[in-house]
């Protein structure tokens, strides 16, 4: 009986998944932007910093353009292997060639700063522009789509190189029975049978294999567990020197 695969810097894969739930980008002296809590592991001489430090000022002028998000983001730079993953969710690289896509953002986890981020005008969502590569979690695997095309608004996960989706609703559903007891009763909610994204014009539009959205979490939160900086059961904070240290380090 065969154990389990071993990794080590050199048998782990180059900016390619390493399984279906973990991707392995490789740093030659470069820079990534990077979702927090997205790094599981890494080799090597890498630093992270926030979005908005002063010595990446230029690097975000031109690659990052979401004021919402980017307490949620920091760059990852430096030469070494790192491991992106995201609560066992399917996760993929993606390629753009002078393109852009938007995704929603919570599913968007690395991308290269060749590419520049932008706030979409849909609520929820970003814009990469450009070339480059970004890497991307699933609640289950993509599927690829070409409009005209209707789509449930929990499937949904980007579209690329097409107009922004509107808004459709079924009416004859709305006014039918299941509508009716729904509108009664509050049971249920809005289903993919009765609202929809519908995407119209030339372009691929991404979904996931389930109506489940990926559920939301604080970027960067700890488990919860006793021994886990910033979580519940961890030392206790002191004051002076050693306080600032600690809470620098996020004890």
């Amino acid at each position: 009986m065969s154990g389990p695969v071993i990794f080590d810097p050199m048998t782990l894969p180059s900016d390619d998944n390493v399984n279906s739930y973990t991707f392995c980008v490789e740093l030659k002296g470069s820079r990534w932007f990077l979702q927090k809590g997205k790094m599981i592991a890494y080799y090597g001489q890498i630093a992270f910093d926030g979005v908005g430090h002063g010595r990446f000022e230029r690097l975000v002028r031109s690659s990052f353009h979401s004021p919402l998000h980017a307490s949620d983001w920091v760059v990852a730079e430096g030469s070494g292997k790192m491991l992106l993953a995201d609560r066992a969710f399917d996760v993929n690289s993606f390629d753009l060639a002078d393109g852009n896509l938007t995704i929603r953002s919570g599913n968007l986890l690395a991308f290269e700063p060749t590419l520049a981020l932008k706030q979409s005008i849909v609520p929820g969502f970003l814009t990469l522009i450009g070339t480059g590569k970004f890497v991307a979690a699933s609640n289950g695997p993509v599927v690829f789509m070409e409009p005209p095309l209707r789509v449930d608004p929990q499937a949904l996960v980007g579209w690329a190189d097409c107009p922004s989706p509107c808004h459709h609703y079924d009416h004859a559903y709305m006014t039918g029975v299941m509508g009716g007891l729904r509108a009664l009763t509050g049971i249920g909610g809005t289903s993919g049978e009765e609202h929809q994204f519908e995407f119209v014009g030339a372009g691929t539009v991404l979904l996931q294999s389930t109506e489940a959205l990926m559920p939301e979490q604080p970027t960067g939160a700890g488990p919860g567990e006793p021994g886990v900086p910033g979580t519940p059961g961890s030392a206790p904070r002191g004051s002076g020197q050693l306080g600032d240290l600690q809470r620098r380090f996020g004890l």
